[in-house]
Formats: C-alpha cells, structure tokens, sequence
C-alpha cells in the first residue's frame, strides 16, 4: 500500500467523520460511536472495503492518541474547581475501577464459565470510563450538571485509564509468567503510580519553568516544543517503570493551572490535537472489528454489557464514595454515567498481541460492550440528569474579539468582570471609578454588542468588561467594581 493512498484514504476518513459528527450534533449520539462507526463502514466488512487486522499497529496509534488526549485533558482542568472533590475522583479512579474490575470478572467467571484470571481481564478492560463522551453529549443538549457532579466526573474520567492499563497489563502478566504472584503485582502498582504522580509533577513543572524563558522567534515552535514535552514525559515515565499515562495527564494538570507564554494559542492547539486523535483513534479501532464476528458474541455481550451497567459499576460507586457528602441523585448520575471509551478497546488489543487462547473472544466482546454502552447509556444521560435533578443551563463561554498573551517580565494580565447587580460601579463613568494608575477598561461586552469605551463611557448593571491590570491591583479592582450601592442609595 502506498504511502499516497494511506494519506488519500485517511484524509477522507478524518473528513468524513467530521461531516458527521456535524450532522448528528444535536441528536445527542456521542462522537465516539459515530467515529467507530466510520472506521467499520470503512472496513473490510463495510462498504469501504479496507482491510485491516493489525492490531499492533492500531493499539500503537490508540496510546500516541491518548497521550495527546490525556495531556490536553489536564490542560483543561480547573484545580480550584476539582479539588474540592480530589478524593472522592481518587477514590473512583483507583478502588472504583478495581471493584469494577472484580465484579465484572466474578461474574463472567461464574455465568460464562470461564477461568478465573479470564474473567478479570476482562474485568479489568472494561473498568475504565469515558466522561468526555457524558460533556459531548450534554454540551449537544445545551445540558450542564449542577454541584460537584461535574468536576467529580471530570477528574475520575482523567485519572482512572491508569488504574484500568495497570490492571490489565497485570493480569496478562499472571497468565503468561508461571510463578507471578498477587504481591509482586501490588508492589508494582504503588511504585508506578507513584513515579507516574512525582515524574508528572516534576516534568509538569519544568516544562512551565522552560517555557516562560524561552524567547523562540517563531510562535508556531512552542506548540512544537509542547508536544515534544508531553511525548518525552510518557516515554520517561514508561521507560524507568512508572505509569506514563498519570505522568502525561498530572503534567498537563499541573501546566494547565500555570502562568506560561503563548497559553492560550497552545489550549487551543492541543484542543484540535486532542480531536484529531480521537478521530484518528477510534476510526482505527472501527477498522480493525469485523462486524460479523460481534454475533457470535452478542448473548454474552448483553449479559455482560447490562452487569457492568446496572450491578457493578453502580455498586462501586455507592461503596467507594460511601463517606463522600454527596446527595443520592449525584451518586446516581455518577453510577448511570460510566460510558466505556476507546481505552478499554485499545486494552482490548493487549491479549491479543500477548497470543492468548481467547484474545479474540475478549477483543469482540469489549467491543461490543463499548457499543453497548454508547448505545443505551449515551442516548439517556440528558434524560437522566434531568430526571435525577442534576442538570443546569449550559453557560456558553464568552468570547471577545481580543486576547492578551502574557510575556516574561510583564506583570499584567487580561480579566473578565461582571458588573454586578446593585453595584456602585453602574451608572458611573470609567473615570469617575478611580481605577488604579495601570488598569484599564479596554472593552465591554453589553448583550451582543462590544463597546471600545473612553473615559467617559457610562457603565451598567450586567455589563461584562475586560481590564487589562497589574497582578498586585487586581483585588482593588474588583472592590471597586464588586461594592454594592448603600441601601436606599439611588
């Protein structure tokens, strides 16, 4: 096959799917079951005819994608938001997922008779979840989630691959290496977590430290540079023994919630990464199922798919999140909410590289798990968070036409405020404020228009303004904008 046509072919597939995902947006079908279903009409079985069954090539593009993936995901994480649910997230992602596991596993063990270590690789495949499916679909039905539901979910979805690759990569090593024992498992698991944590904190910073001096002459190279750094930190991690995903997710956690140059070009630059490996992803992933062969599987399938929906995954979340102070509907939502994604297919593809008896067995039936869930899980969740009385409006992100990008040695930043109701800021001119010496109002977003204003531009109750401010007046800035009117003041 030429290199020609793998551009051709690949190129039109990428198109293809976002064309579709475009088409069903406000359907509410979650974007990875619209890609996977790309990739198997693409496939040999489908109308596209390509063959494909090379799933060392497929799980090497799963993992690049998901290093992208997890590192723009922790770049997009609010701290001050997630941490006052940091526990409960770490809970779910670490017991969740093994109780998870454990559940799954006993009872294919016992319903489908299969060996013991069978059954928790199976288990342990399927464990993980995939909340960025749960925000697409809700973001399609203008549906946001109220209370700590949301940063919950948020953080879990980042931090439980880890878990679920530990897990599998573990038992795999129990079936193939005679003499392995249930110890030696645990001791490696708290030494990879723990180098993947410390190597993400310490690589997460030092990627910051070496950006804010770096004076490239090119913009587009620090998008270059970020790259390189979020590959480099997997490989590190992985190749001294350390989980390279939590590494790759904690440092994208820890720069995200930094001051560095050029940040919000390269938010953006990692957000359309981020897409085009997902698409990338799990288009590979479609191509390399054979449709026909999911039949065969379909029985234990439904038996499996609906134990892990409405059994383990719910239990494990009431038990893990037993001391959380958490109403019953958040736990719920949490319980119904655990979509299966790509990892656990891409997980699906290590018994079979690792050549054992049911590789294939296993690969078709998290196949058809994943589908499952997508399926029935994914159409429900707005009618869920409504129904559980979690859902709140979905609060579109402003978007001015200016931006602001902080420079070393600049001590300035670009603030969005509100004009609150009742505040003595209304009414008043921009000079009449007393602004400090080095703040300035630049612009004011008033419903759908924006106002460039001068000194004597009047500001209302509910004008949103952008002050470009000094670091250190920032906080005299808001007195002045937040004070209220006296009472019976006019």
């Amino acid at each position: 096959m030429s290199l020609e046509y793998v551009l051709l072919v690949g190129s039109i597939l990428i198109l293809v799917s976002i064309a579709i995902a475009k088409l069903f947006d406000n359907l509410g079908v979650p974007t990875l079951l619209l890609f996977l279903g790309v990739g198997m009409l693409a496939g040999s079985e489908g109308p596209g005819g390509i063959y494909f069954d090379d799933a060392g090539l497929a799980q090497s593009i799963g993992i690049i994608a998901l290093v992208f993936i997890l590192f723009a995901g922790g770049l997009d994480t609010s701290w001050r938001e997630v941490k006052p649910v940091f526990l409960q997230a770490a809970s779910l992602a670490t017991v969740g997922v093994l109780l998870t596991a454990l559940a799954v596993g006993l009872f294919v063990h016992v319903v489908l008779g299969v060996s013991l270590l069978v059954g928790l690789l199976l288990g342990a495949v399927v464990s993980s979840t995939d909340a960025a499916a749960v925000f697409s679909v809700l973001r399609s039905k203008d549906v946001s989630l109220r209370g700590r539901t949301k940063p919950l979910l948020e953080l879990e979805s980042g931090s439980n691959d880890p878990m679920a690759v530990f897990l599998t990569v573990g038992i795999i090593h129990l079936l193939t290496t005679p003499g392995s024992t249930w110890i030696s498992i645990a001791t490696l698991f708290v030494i990879q977590m723990g180098l993947g944590a410390v190597l993400g904190l310490g690589l997460g910073n030092a990627m910051v430290f070496v950006l804010n001096r770096l004076k490239l002459a090119y913009d587009g190279i620090y998008s270059v540079f970020s790259m390189a750094c979020a590959v480099l930190i997997y490989g590190t991690a992985v190749t001294i023994g350390g989980s390279g995903f939590l590494a790759v997710y904690v440092a994208g956690l820890v720069a995200g919630n930094s001051d560095f140059i050029q940040k919000r070009s390269l938010l953006r630059f990692f957000d359309g990464l981020a897409w085009l490996s997902q698409i990338a992803m799990f288009v590979a992933l479609g191509l390399l199922v054979f449709p026909s062969r999911l039949a065969t599987v379909m029985g234990a399938g439904l038996l499996v798919s609906g134990f892990l929906m409405f059994v383990a995954r719910p239990a494990s979340v009431f038990f893990t999140l037993l001391p959380a102070k958490l109403h019953w509907n958040e736990k719920a939502f949490v319980s119904w909410v655990g979509l299966r994604g790509a990892v656990p297919i891409i997980l699906a593809t290590f018994p079979l590289l690792a050549g054992l008896p049911d590789a294939e067995v296993i690969f078709n039936l998290v196949f058809f798990i994943v589908l499952t869930s997508a399926l029935l899980q994914g159409w429900s969740i707005p009618f869920v968070a409504r129904w559980l009385r979690v859902d709140a409006p979905l609060e579109q992100k402003r978007r001015y036409p200016i931006e602001f990008a902080p420079m070393e040695g600049v001590d300035t930043e670009l603030v969005d405020l509100i004009i609150p109701y009742h505040s003595e800021a209304a009414g008043k001119s921009i000079i009449e404020l007393g602004m400090p010496r080095d703040s300035l109002i630049v612009l004011i977003s008033r419903g759908n228009d924006f106002i460039v204003p001068s000194g004597g531009t009047i500001l209302r109750e509910g004008d949103a303004i952008l002050v470009l401010v000094n670091k250190d007046n920032l906080p005299a800035v808001r007195e002045i904008i937040g004070k209220q009117k006296k009472s019976g003041a006019l």
